[in-house]
């Protein structure tokens, strides 16, 4: 029999597209029908290994896709919102949730892959409410799925009668090294171990690939599917390269405790298609579950000796940003109302160093044009609005009690402190967002400009570090220094600015250059305004 090349290959590349557009549209429609609570999941549910778990499995089924969540998660670490013991029990968990989509396929509802399509696409193209649309996303997604494994599975008929794919599925019955390395470079190629999965159980049920050729790869199908928190992870913290190592380590582990295993596996989930009645599909969707579970159970225990190797392997300080508060326990408000403005007033000196660093990484990205300052400091923003939800309302619960007038005052200083700190947040913010669209559109900023710029940075910096230093140590001397000081950058401001104009009347500058100039110098003035209310803050304290 003559076997269409040409037809084999643009049917299989072709429902391979569709199925990892369906996968995409499907994880995407749930999640907005679910709203964007899943960081909220992942925060909330991780206080133990177990329920990390259980919220790894959650948001994986939600987004069907393990690579997703486990993004998430080492954006999470990254953050500091989730320590690397809480994140290896996510990352057990969306192994678990992964295989969903092979039980999904597993139902063999490929005939009616058009219909659902249709409705997905009615949904999507006749309301105008977002839930609707979202769900029509969802079903859009669904079907896709389904109409690409169709395509993909009518293109690898043939391939059982083709001589060379026959050589390699006998050498992967043989060798099942060999398919562990087919598993893992094909997902490595198409990012997706549900793609892989599917392809799995075409061929499978096609009677193309035996089962003992078939379970090394779904094996390797796990390792290749670590390359994307891999990515995700390069630019990243410490902690964060840590999760993504977990999650290799974590797979490879399991994929030599099952090929060491392998003979009793095949017998286990030969078992189970006689007893239960599997389909082919379903009977690798089985496996795969098996696999992942039973991963999971075996390594569970071992989540601290986890941790301690991934640390062993990828040294280094951990320079995370903490989202969460240290000092601000809720049982001094109960025992002392002094004791608790001060543990206040500690978390709002470590707000204001926080803001500091954010100037100082903003700084950095302006000279360097570097990625990771920019991410670094608009994390550092974030941290500042957690900051400052977490110290108002414990403020907030003060207030609630009885305090003297000097407690009352001390208060007040605290409750406009830190309103002044996150609004520092949000002018440096502004800055990143300048200094990206300088970069994006190629705008040319003199030496001389950026040489003011420059000193502008320095000035401000000291001036916030400084007004810092008055709060800490409620320094009269230190925030009248500060006052000074913001005398000086108004002055620097209006003098940068008249040389700008007279540079832009040269000639020298472009009109987009002296937008992004004068925008970053009144952001850098207003960020003076507010450290010189901190300092008058403490100078009206005194």
């Amino acid at each position: 029999m003559e076997i269409d090349i040409q037809k084999l290959i643009f049917e299989f590349i072709g429902g391979l597209g569709i199925f990892l557009l369906g996968i995409k549209f499907m994880g995407e429609g749930l999640q907005k029908s679910a709203g964007d609570r899943l960081r909220g999941i992942l925060d909330k549910f991780t206080s133990n290994p177990f329920l990390g778990v259980l919220a790894g499995l959650i948001v994986t089924v939600l987004i069907q896709s393990s690579s997703g969540t486990t993004v998430l998660t080492v954006g999470l670490v990254n953050a500091g919102f989730m320590t690397l013991r809480q994140a290896i029990g996510v990352i057990m968990g969306a192994n678990i949730g992964t295989t969903v989509t092979a039980f999904i396929i597993g139902f063999d509802i490929g005939a009616y892959a058009l219909p659902i399509l249709a409705i997905g696409a009615f949904l999507i193209f006749f309301f105008k409410h977002q839930k609707v649309t979202a769900i029509g996303q969802a079903v859009f997604g669904f079907g896709a799925l389904f109409f690409g494994l169709e395509l993909m599975s009518s293109g690898m008929k043939p391939l059982r009668t083709l001589e060379s794919f026959q050589e390699l599925t006998v050498g992967m019955s043989d060798h099942p090294i060999l398919g562990v390395v087919v598993g893992t470079l094909f997902t490595l190629i198409v990012q997706s171990s549900s793609a892989t999965i599917g392809i799995l159980q075409g061929l499978y049920s096609e009677g193309a690939i035996n089962l003992k050729a078939a379970l090394p790869v779904l094996f390797g199908d796990n390792i290749g599917t670590t390359i994307t928190a891999i990515l995700a992870s390069l630019g990243a913290s410490v902690a964060a390269r840590r999760a993504a190592g977990v999650h290799v380590i974590f797979n490879l582990v399991g994929t030599t405790v099952f090929m060491l295993l392998l003979g009793l596996f095949t017998q286990y989930v030969l078992f189970l298609q006689t007893q239960l009645s599997l389909n082919e599909e379903m009977t690798i969707a089985f496996a795969h579950g098996s696999f992942n579970l039973f991963n999971t159970i075996i390594q569970f225990p071992f989540i601290g000796l986890l941790a301690w190797i991934v640390t062993k392997l990828i040294p280094g300080k951990d320079t995370t940003i903490e989202y969460k508060p240290k000092h601000l326990d809720p049982i001094f408000i109960q025992q002392s109302s002094a004791l608790a403005l001060d543990q206040a007033k500690a978390e709002v000196v470590r707000m204001g160093e926080y803001a500091y660093q954010g100037l100082e990484e903003t700084n950095h990205y302006l000279t360097t044009n570097q990625t990771k300052h920019s991410d670094l400091a608009l994390q550092i923003e974030g941290a500042l609005n957690s900051l400052d939800r977490s110290i108002t309302d414990y403020l907030i619960d003060i207030s609630g009690g009885s305090l003297s007038e000097f407690e009352s005052e001390k208060h007040t200083v605290l409750m406009d402190t830190v309103r002044d700190i996150e609004r520092i947040g949000d002018h440096f913010e502004n800055i990143v967002e300048l200094i990206d669209y300088k970069i994006s559109n190629k705008v040319i900023i003199t030496e001389q400009a950026q040489e003011d710029l420059s000193n502008m940075f320095d000035l401000t910096m000291s001036t916030v570090k400084q007004a810092i230093k008055a709060l800490e140590k409620a320094d009269r001397e230190e925030a009248l220094a500060v006052i000074q000081k913001e005398d000086q950058i108004d002055k620097m401001e209006r003098s940068y600015r008249k040389k700008h104009i007279i540079r832009m009347n040269e000639g020298q500058c472009s009109v987009s250059a002296g937008i992004v100039f004068v925008d970053i110098i009144s952001n850098l003035e207003r960020i003076g305004d507010h450290a010189v209310n901190i300092a008058e803050a403490v100078l009206g304290e005194n």
